[in-house]
């Protein structure tokens, strides 16, 4: 899927546990501007419901796990992050759902930049028309 990555990171582990590094640039494709978690999600709730215009992303389940559905106009795959070791980029115009949060789950969020809210799209009838024009104009990608 365009614009839509598994990443895996560097795990340290010995028997004092595992440390799993992740430097911007190096492991994710970009300068982190803004780190943000989520945290305590009550069963059954689905969060996101939107697309970045620009915007740059990796999720990282620390704890527990969660599954991430992304979708463009072309398709859909359902994602289940489970591995503090591994992370999910999401790139520009790409729609997110994160569901089945397991209690106790923890899921950490790099981003490309600060938060503004003009970037969203969360309206799906408007991704939709937007996300068509980005993947036709950015074919080679």
């Amino acid at each position: 899927m365009k614009n839509v990555r598994q990443l895996v990171f560097k795990d340290i582990t010995d028997l004092k546990g595992h440390l799993t590094p992740v430097e911007a640039r190096k492991d994710v494709p970009f300068d982190i501007k803004r780190v943000y978690y989520i945290t305590r999600v009550a069963k059954g709730e689905r969060r996101g419901f939107h697309s970045h215009r620009n915007l740059q992303q990796v999720l990282i389940c620390v704890s527990g796990t969660v599954k991430i559905l992304v979708k463009t106009p072309y398709g859909e795959e359902v994602i289940k992050l489970d591995n503090p070791a591994k992370g999910l980029y999401i790139g520009p115009m790409v729609w997110r759902e994160m569901f089945d949060f397991t209690e106790g789950s923890a899921l950490v969020v790099l981003a490309s930049e600060h938060y503004d809210e003009e970037d969203y799209i969360r309206d799906y009838t408007l991704y939709e028309k937007e996300a068509r024009i980005y993947f036709t104009e950015n074919e080679e990608n």
